[in-house]
């Protein structure tokens, strides 16, 4: 599904001849076309796919709210174009890069657009590459593209959210660095907005809550393993359709589908810290209907429901036994056994006579 666009400005970060980062600010918005709308299209399926997000909020204890927070609200309100909006956010992010010592430079795109039913403001500082192509006439000739398929630097605030409940946790998101404060943490820093709850841990709370609601209602394996694949199904539906986890709508499904006694809503009421909802995390969710680990070289994966079946777990030695591995892994060590190695394969991958 498509966005539509209402308002697009680039502005850009670079070095001066000094080596001073300094900001080239444009002065009017960009007019919304088909091209425009795709571009910013693109950007948002790539932010949408982004499994490493955090969200974030305004302080609410602050009478004085910051020049971001105090500009936005006052664009919102209709009292700030969004020219001046968007000129006053780089100025903010520019500080903020220099308080930091941040060598970040690029072209920050800042839009607001719909998709489904909210309104969104998208802030992405893009990096402006060089590529190299060939022309009719079979010459290289070099131009300047926008990456938008590897972006980290952006946040997306959900104004409708933010208008319907300034005291929510989470109308603003960003992409979180992986290890320790990253570059992108910043961007919480120019905005002074304070980190709401984190996604990730959400769905690895689940995960354990769906393993100890089984435990509790003493499911067969059986059952058990019909709880997790519908969990994860559903899971993996909302993320398809870029949708939020609903607790209650999860508890739903396991009810109508494994026909379960107990109510999986009310039991992770109780003593599980979740939000009513929340978004999927690719990699945590699998977890839900695999066995998953690596170490000293050696990777693993497989559905659990293998286990106890083609799969054998021995407690006491720590050794899985697997029957039936598959076929190409079979024929990789045949080959290795045989002592036939890949450089000794013909032009049709197979081994000479």
């Amino acid at each position: 599904m498509n966005i539509s666009a209402t308002n697009v400005i680039l502005h850009s970060l670079n070095y001066s001849s000094e080596g001073t980062l300094q900001c080239t600010k444009r002065e009017g918005e960009l007019p919304i076309s088909p091209s425009i709308e795709q571009f910013l299209t693109k950007i948002h399926s790539t932010y949408q796919s982004k499994t490493n997000k955090a969200f974030a909020s305004f302080p609410t204890d602050s009478d004085k709210p910051q020049v971001f927070q105090r500009a936005l609200e006052q664009q919102m309100a209709g009292d700030l174009d969004f020219v001046s909006f968007s000129q006053t956010a780089v100025d903010c992010l520019l500080a903020e890069l220099l308080k930091q010592d941040f060598a970040e430079q690029g072209i920050l795109l800042i839009s607001k657009y719909s998709w489904t039913a909210s309104d969104y403001l998208l802030i992405a500082l893009l990096q402006n590459n060089e590529s190299v192509s060939v022309n009719e006439n079979l010459e290289l000739t070099t131009s300047q593209h926008l990456e938008t398929s590897k972006i980290q630097l952006v946040t997306r605030i959900d104004l409708t959210l933010l208008a319907r409940s300034p005291e929510s946790n989470r109308y603003l998101s960003f992409i979180k660095g992986r290890v320790g404060r990253q570059v992108s943490d910043f961007f919480l820093d120019f905005m002074g907005a304070q980190e709401g709850f984190d996604a990730k841990v959400q769905n690895q709370v689940l995960m354990k809550a769906v393993e100890e609601f089984c435990e509790k209602e003493a499911l067969p394996i059986a059952q058990k393993q019909e709880v997790r694949e519908v969990a994860f199904d559903y899971c993996k539906e909302q993320l398809k359709q870029g949708e939020d986890i609903a607790l209650s709508t999860l508890s739903e499904q396991l009810q109508e589908s494994p026909k379960l006694e107990g109510s999986f809503y009310d039991f992770v009421s109780q003593d599980y810290q979740l939000e009513e909802n929340f978004p999927a995390d690719r990699s945590v969710m699998r977890k839900l209907t695999k066995y998953v680990g690596s170490g000293g070289g050696v990777s693993i994966s497989f559905d659990q429901k293998h286990l106890g079946e083609s799969i054998q777990y021995d407690a006491d030695s720590d050794t899985l036994t697997i029957k039936g591995i598959p076929p190409n892994l079979r024929e990789q060590l045949k080959r290795d056994a045989t002592g036939v190695s890949a450089s000794d394969e013909d032009d049709n991958g197979e081994a000479p006579f």
